[in-house]
């Protein structure tokens, strides 16, 4: 008789769900999901809840008798229910591609094209009435997963579910146009969980605030830190992100201790809630990852929130991370870039030069190398980029094993710890002279007056291209004493493009001062939270 695929799942301990639902067998009636309400009390999932409903949603999902790895389509917003149906998925050997319930028709379209999957689902409250008729269909909501349409037969040639199957799939943007999916297996997700929860993050009794949607493989890590530490997740839904005093009030009301997140959720808090944030008594701890944070928007958060842990997270949704960094407080003065230390235990990131031979010397650059057992299984039907990411072990190529090439640049310090660059392809040609625009943002964040700055190069008319920056003032800025020696403060009517250059000019070479420099209000965001520059660059018909 063969193995049922629960059985197998259930005796291995080492899928997702094993791991998010491991703190069920000792803390059954702690909460597991506290969800912020409109009005009223926060709504609380415990553990024994929360596990019972995955129970019971993954006896639906196997009754479709779907061979495991078989992809689940997840149209969902981050909260108690959505997580309980991945969950689900995973208990059941399914593979769910989360999707967010703002895609464009199209893009959904294609993604299905892409993805294959055999079953869409959604919440009780969400419609699409586009979708292809030989995709079957769920809803889920009050603690119910009902089929309404069942995916197509298909033969079964596999029962059993393992470790190496791929766990979720997320689809990111690709440079082809090509939604690209990384795949990444229950072995590695597992692995990059046990590597993150080594830093003692969060605890139980915590509660960790998520501000990414959960198509962002930000919400996965958020999610497994929560509930791998047997601590509370608060999902913070994006309608209350995108408003700061909403925001604070979600924090407030669900008592959260800590907070995930881009470091740009906080840009509109610092600037227009900060009274309101520093009466945010539980709040202790924050973790941000996917791009840096504005030392100037940092420096105010401490003086804020003192004594509140800040944690530098980097990495790529190819390994969900690979470094956790705390933050020094104060901040010395004359800091210019915060350290992403070293890689979470069990892995490693080496850095290799141009010409392929490995960095040891402190102070010289080189592109980080991720060895790890969280990395990626590749990209979804595209090996050749595959090839291009995974690539043979410079240390002993011929075992066989891989590593990732994250594409980001990076030096070590003096004791071995990493300062990361910027990434190899922000690098650009101004009049023939390589830019690197990390650096020209870094410098610009440095006044007084500028909580944030994006820089990018912007194509002439008449071919070539030149160096434009786009600021983020703070009025006040000019009043506070600079971040750093050097720093000068704007003299009151004057003109802030031509202080910023002059403030440029006096640190870097000519062809690193914007050409082109206006300030905004604010700097566009993807869905994911990152800078926007595709946006920006559209908001520019050419050169003022």
């Amino acid at each position: 008789m063969s193995q049922r695929p629960d059985d197998t799942a259930a005796a291995t301990g080492e899928f997702l769900h094993d791991v998010l639902l491991d703190p069920a067998r000792h803390t059954p009636d702690h909460p597991a999901v506290v969800e912020p309400a409109a009005t009223g009390a926060p709504t609380v999932t415990t553990y024994a809840e929360l596990t019972a409903t995955v129970n019971a949603h993954a006896a639906t999902l196997r009754a479709l008798e779907l061979a495991p790895g078989t992809r689940v389509l997840l149209e969902a917003e981050l909260g108690a229910e959505s997580i309980a149906v991945l969950l689900a998925c995973s208990r059941a050997g399914l593979t769910f591609v989360p999707v967010s319930p703002e895609t464009p028709p199209d893009r959904l379209r294609t993604l299905i094209d892409t993805a294959r999957p055999a079953l869409h689902v959604r919440a009780a409250t969400g419609e699409r009435t586009d979708l292809p008729a030989t995709l079957g269909t769920a809803r889920f909501g009050d603690g119910e997963l009902t089929v309404e349409r069942a995916p197509a037969a298909t033969a079964r040639r596999r029962h059993v579910p393992c470790v190496a199957d791929p766990a979720y799939i997320v689809f990111t943007s690709g440079t082809t146009g090509r939604p690209k999916g990384v795949v990444m297996s229950h072995r590695a997700v597992t692995a990059f969980y046990r590597g993150m929860l080594a830093h003692r993050i969060a605890a139980p009794g915590d509660r960790v605030a998520g501000t990414s949607p959960l198509h962002f493989d930000f919400s996965l890590l958020t999610l497994g830190l929560a509930l791998g530490s047997g601590a509370a997740l608060v999902p913070v839904p994006q309608r209350l992100v995108r408003w700061p005093r909403h925001f604070l009030r979600a924090l407030r009301d669900t008592n959260a201790t800590q907070v995930t997140g881009v470091p740009s959720v906080w840009r509109q808090v610092l600037r227009h809630e900060a009274d309101r944030l520093s009466e945010l008594a539980h709040l202790r701890g924050v973790l941000f990852c996917g791009e840096e944070f504005p030392l100037p928007e940092l420096r105010r958060l401490q003086e804020l929130r003192p004594g509140m842990r800040i944690v530098n997270c980097y990495g790529a949704t190819e390994s969900m991370a690979a470094t956790f960094e705390d933050v020094p407080e104060p901040l010395p003065a004359d800091l210019e870039r915060l350290s992403i230390g070293h890689a979470h235990p069990g892995a490693e990131l080496l850095l290799r030069d141009g010409d392929g031979a490995l960095v040891d010397a402190p102070g010289t650059p080189g592109e980080m190398l991720l060895r790890s057992p969280a990395l990626f299984s590749g990209y979804w039907d595209d090996p050749e980029a595959t090839r291009a990411a995974l690539v043979p072990d410079p240390l002993c190529p011929e075992s066989g094993q891989v590593v990732l090439r994250t594409g980001d640049l990076a030096v070590r310090g003096e004791k071995g710890e990493l300062y990361f660059l910027g990434r190899t392809d922000s690098q650009v040609q101004i009049n023939g002279n390589r830019v690197e625009l990390g650096e020209v943002e870094r410098r610009l964040t440095g006044h007084p007056a500028v909580t944030a700055a994006a820089a990018l190069r912007l194509p002439l008319p008449d071919g070539g291209g030149c160096l434009a920056a786009f600021v983020v003032t703070d009025p006040s800025g000019g009043a506070r004493q600079p971040s750093r020696p050097g720093a000068a403060e704007a003299a009151p009517g004057e003109d802030i493009a031509a202080t910023l250059r002059d403030f440029c000019a006096r640190t870097l070479p000519g062809y690193m001062v914007p050409a082109e420099l206006r300030v905004v209000d604010a700097l566009p965001v993807t869905g994911n939270g990152k800078v926007d520059r595709e946006a920006l660059a559209a908001s520019v018909a050419g050169p003022a």
